[in-house]
């Protein structure tokens, strides 16, 4: 656990100075820490038992001091033991004069009476704080919600914030189950707080102000990703409000830089704490959701794997020499015939269950030959005039199979000379039944020249193929059928890549699952006055929590 800021305000009550607080253990240490609180006199004769205590300290996170967590212990134990309960009465020995005394205001009511935030309100908060890279905080947006969960009663140790770099915090919350130790394993739920830049004079409005208008919520992050977020923490927080206890336990995390950064909050945790996040499956809203198509709900997807990324450098080195006697043996020409062998290339076709069952499930929402050729494709994979036609839409295209992409491109160093080295860069998104070192092999054979040395620079986690889990998608669609009946629920595999990629490498299978709906032909996560339909988010936040709820008793 990392240092916490607080502000223990007032709990000196009703002491003039140092000097009248209780003898005790940890009384220097409360004391030292203390110092400079104002407005004790506001809380004269405060007292409280442990979790009250527990509550009032760990919550108070705005503004104030810091602690640390042996610090944090020593306090919540003197105060526990010496301002706990409250000493009973003595009688007087004398009558009461004849001026009653006055009545001492009322002590603030304790965190857990506060009126719980409401979804949008946690919306809000989230979008109106900054976390992009550059100059964005994401360990200020994961203290506002964990102080969220302290408000709501959720003990200190069950809520962590972890930072392995300034402003990087990531969020670990864990709500326990009675499932005991022999119990089945956790359920993770994960979400990323970091967005991607977003700049004032680009936008029509401030992107990191939610706006309200014309049925839309507007705002970075809004749909990518801290819509999905706020149902989350929504999600767990009324659970706790309700009572709910679990079958086994439920974890959330949120973390940082899932688009860019120095420091994935999920790569960190699997490496460090994975005992904090281990889990029998996990759930990511980043990468399921609904479709919405001429303002009608079409289908909703469930993720259920994703392409991994390779990045291959390929590289030709020459000695060079003066322009005004050129050879044959160029640099450049061999890089750029070898891209050209690469761009006439196309990987097989390879249908497994996940992008078999998206091509079958959403062939009956399109009408005419697309629908028609996605029908085909299933029925025959070798059937060639659908598959031409598939492959001529890129994102058909991505979906059958692994492809590779030139993405950067350098070469020579002076304008006189003959270039010396030419490279490229080119991108590999990789089927989960493909092998890289397969990939790597064909792509050296199709390049088909030895001077262009193939060498892989960057591969993003690789995911195992793992078959989809039968319950999981059958409570995806029970709920999806509860809040919109008739809707199916279509398997899909992320051409792209998201925070799953690493959990399903560490073992931990990963579904998309998500209640907020995008229209087809307006999708603006990632760019200019970024929205939302306040209608799906609102529709979302009640889905969110009968997939958790339902997921903790299965």
């Amino acid at each position: 656990m990392t240092l916490k800021p607080i502000i223990l305000s007032a709990f000196l009550a009703g002491f003039a100075g140092a000097q009248d607080l209780p003898d005790a253990a940890g009384k220097d240490v409360t004391v030292r820490i203390c110092t400079g609180c104002h407005g004790a006199e506001m809380f004269a004769g405060y007292h409280k038992s442990q979790p009250d205590w527990d509550s009032t300290i760990a919550t108070m996170t705005e503004k104030g001091l810091a602690i640390n967590d042996a610090d944090y212990a020593t306090v919540l134990d003197y105060l526990s033991k010496n301002l706990g309960t409250a000493p009973a009465k003595k009688n007087p020995e004398t009558p009461p004069a004849a001026t009653p005394p006055a009545t001492p205001a009322a002590p603030a009511a304790p965190a857990s009476q506060k009126a719980p935030p409401t979804a949008r309100e946690l919306f809000k908060q989230l979008i109106e704080i900054n976390t992009t890279d550059s100059v964005g905080d994401n360990t200020k947006a994961a203290e506002a919600m964990a102080a969220r969960f302290r408000d709501a009663g959720y003990p200190a140790a069950d809520v962590q914030v972890l930072t392995p770099l300034a402003r990087k915090g990531n969020l670990v919350v864990r709500l326990h189950g009675n499932g005991g130790a022999n119990g089945p394993k956790p359920v993770l739920f994960i979400g990323h707080l970091d967005v991607v830049e977003a700049k004032r004079e680009d936008w029509s409005f401030d992107p990191f102000t939610l706006l309200e208008k014309d049925g839309y919520f507007y705002g970075r992050g809004t749909f990518d990703m801290k819509g999905d977020d706020a149902t989350l923490v929504n999600a767990f927080l009324r659970m706790k409000r309700e009572g709910f206890v679990p079958a086994r336990d439920l974890i959330l995390a949120l973390t940082s830089d899932e688009e860019t950064g120095p420091a994935n909050g999920i790569q960190f945790l699997v490496k460090d704490h994975r005992d904090l996040i281990d889990a029998a499956f996990a759930i990511n809203p980043d990468s399921g959701g609904g479709d919405i198509r001429n303002g009608k709900h079409l289908m909703m997807t469930m993720e259920a794997a994703e392409k991994s990324s390779v990045h291959f450098r390929l590289e030709v080195t020459n000695p060079g020499g003066h322009s005004s006697r050129p050879s044959k043996d160029n640099a450049i020409y061999h890089l750029a015939d070898g891209l050209s062998r690469l761009e006439k290339f196309d990987f097989p076709v390879r249908l497994f269950d996940v992008n078999r069952a998206q091509l079958e499930r959403s062939a009956p929402f399109y009408e005419g030959q697309l629908g028609a050729d996605m029908k085909a494709i299933v029925a025959d994979p070798k059937n060639t005039a659908a598959l031409t036609r598939l492959s001529a839409q890129p994102q058909y295209n991505a979906l059958l199979r692994t492809t590779c992409v030139a993405t950067l491109l350098s070469a020579g160093h002076a304008p006189n000379a003959l270039p010396q080295l030419a490279t490229a860069n080119v991108n590999c998104r990789v089927l989960p039944v493909d092998d890289i070192a397969d990939v790597e092999r064909t792509l050296n054979k199709v390049l088909a020249d030895p001077q262009i040395k193939v060498t892989n620079t960057r591969t993003s986690k690789v995911t195992p193929l793992t078959p989809i889990d039968p319950k999981v998608l059958g409570l995806v669609s029970a709920v999806t059928t509860k809040h919109w009946p008739g809707l199916p629920v279509v398997p899909k595999l992320m051409l792209g890549a998201s925070d799953g990629i690493y959990l399903v490498g560490a073992g931990i299978p990963t579904y998309g699952v998500s209640g907020i709906f995008s229209d087809e032909d307006d999708n603006r996560a990632h760019g200019k006055d970024e929205r939302v339909l306040t209608k799906s988010f609102d529709e979302a936040v009640d889905f969110m929590y009968d997939i958790v709820t339902g997921l903790a008793k299965n």
